[in-house]
C-alpha cells in the first residue's frame, strides 16, 4: 500500500498526514495476492471486489477472503477520507459564512456611517442656503447704505415704477377693416342684380 509517488519531491511543503481531498484522488500501488493493482482508492475496491467475485465463482474460498479484505482495507480508507473531505467542506463552508456575516455586518455600518455623513453634509447645505437667503434678503438694505453710493431720484423711479405712474387706460377694440370698394373688374360679378 505505498503510494507511487516518490516522497522525496516537495517534501518540505506537505504535512505528516496527507489531507482527505488528495487521498481520494491519489494513486496507490496495492500488492495483492495476485500481484500488483494500481489505482485510486475506488478503483482498487472495484478490481478487489471484481478478483473477490472470481474467486468466489471458481471456488477458491482462500483467496476470495482475501480478495475481500483488501477491498475492505481501501474501502474503510476512503470513507474515513470521504469523512475528512466533508468535515474540511464544513469548516470551510462555516467560515465562508462568518467571512459574510462579518462583511455584511461591516457593510451595514459603512452605510450608516454614510447615511450619517450625508446627513451631516444636508443640514450643513441647508445652513449655508438659509445663511446666503438671511444675506441676500437682509443684506439689501445694509449693503446699499455700505456701498458708499448716494441715492439719485433716477434710481429710486427704477426701483418703484409701478407705484409712482398711473395704470394706463385699456385699449379700445379695434375698428374692422373697412371693406374694399369694388372696382369695375369684378364690380360687376360682385355686384347683387338690384332687379
Amino acid at each position: 500500500m505505498r503510494s507511487s509517488k516518490s516522497r522525496s519531491r516537495n517534501n518540505k511543503n506537505r504535512n505528516s498526514r496527507p489531507s482527505g481531498g488528495s487521498l481520494i484522488n491519489r494513486v496507490f500501488d496495492s500488492s495483492g495476492p495476485d500481484g500488483k493493482v494500481r489505482g485510486t482508492p475506488q478503483q482498487i475496491i472495484d478490481k478487489y471486489n471484481q478478483l473477490h467475485r472470481d474467486a468466489q465463482l471458481s471456488n477458491d474460498r482462500v483467496n476470495a477472503e482475501n480478495f475481500a479484505q483488501h477491498a475492505e482495507h481501501y474501502t474503510r480508507m476512503l470513507s474515513e477520507a470521504q469523512k475528512e473531505v466533508d468535515r474540511q467542506r464544513e469548516e470551510q463552508e462555516e467560515q465562508n459564512r462568518q467571512r459574510q456575516a462579518e462583511r455584511d455586518k461591516e457593510r451595514a455600518e459603512q452605510e450608516e456611517l454614510n447615511r450619517q455623513r450625508q446627513a451631516e453634509r444636508d443640514r450643513e447645505r441647508n445652513e449655508r442656503l438659509r445663511a446666503q437667503e438671511d444675506a441676500a434678503n437682509g443684506g439689501d438694505d445694509s449693503d446699499s447704505a455700505d456701498s458708499g453710493l448716494v441715492d439719485t431720484p433716477e434710481a429710486k423711479s427704477d426701483d418703484q415704477p409701478a407705484q409712482d405712474k398711473p395704470k394706463r387706460k385699456p385699449r379700445a377694440p379695434r375698428k374692422p377693416k373697412p371693406k374694399p370698394e369694388a372696382t369695375e373688374d369684378n364690380g360687376s360679378a360682385d355686384a347683387a342684380p338690384s332687379e
